[in-house]
């Protein structure tokens, strides 16, 4: 994440013109799509959504997308195909429609790294754990296995990794006795809706910087 020969990426001020161009990615309900847009939508988040693109037929973000007006398409990996030949017209929908900011929306893939520096810095996700606690799938499920106190949701840049590029933001969820994975999943969606377009927001404000791991907003 840092720029050549490790000098700190500073992102300019603001990140992107604004209003940015938004695409977002996601392969299940679209909850996470639906806060953002709606944030968009309220005018609390400098930005609009052009685009966005489901892995998955049964995606209820598409229909969800389609009902609000915005350009959505299913763009599944085909049976046997490569998964380079799938991130490429995935590419080539984001750079045709113009993309500042690739937001991840519950997009259940984990992108190649050659995908993620075609796209570096501009790449954001948000993840149901307080990052680096409990990395990819079944967060919460894994939080109550451990016994934690304390669960919640993070915003962060994607890199080549899974779920550990620079923290952007996070917001705490108690875990309360008698949580099940339902009912702590329930509360942690919730921060997700709050902190995604709050958190994207700052970003586009820009004058953050990243060295190394780490992620820092102008004071």
């Amino acid at each position: 994440m840092s720029g050549v020969d490790g000098v700190p990426y500073l992102a300019p001020v603001p990140w992107f013109p604004l209003p940015a161009r938004l695409a977002v990615l996601l392969s299940g309900r679209g909850s996470n799509f639906e806060a953002l847009a709606a944030a968009c939508a309220r005018g609390e988040l400098p930005a609009r959504i052009v685009l966005v693109l489901a892995d998955r037929a049964d995606a209820a973000g598409l229909e969800k997308a389609r009902a609000l007006g915005l350009p959505a398409q299913l763009e599944a990996r085909r049976a046997g195909e490569a998964r380079a030949a799938h991130e490429e017209r995935l590419a080539g929908h984001l750079e045709a429609a113009g993309t500042d900011v690739v937001c991840l929306a519950g997009f259940m893939r984990v992108l190649s790294a050659t995908f993620v520096a075609r796209f570096e810095r501009r790449i954001v996700n948000v993840h149901p754990s307080l990052l680096p606690a409990f990395p990819g799938l079944e967060a919460q499920k894994q939080a109550l296995e451990h016994g934690v106190k304390v669960a919640g949701a993070t915003v962060h840049l994607v890199d080549a990794g899974t779920d550990t590029g620079p923290i952007a933001g996070q917001e705490a969820v108690a875990v309360l006795p008698g949580d099940d994975v339902r009912t702590l999943s329930a509360r942690v969606l919730s921060a997700e809706h709050r902190l995604y377009p709050s958190t994207l927001g700052k970003l586009l404000a820009g004058g953050w910087a990243v060295a190394g791991r780490r992620l820092t907003f102008p004071r």
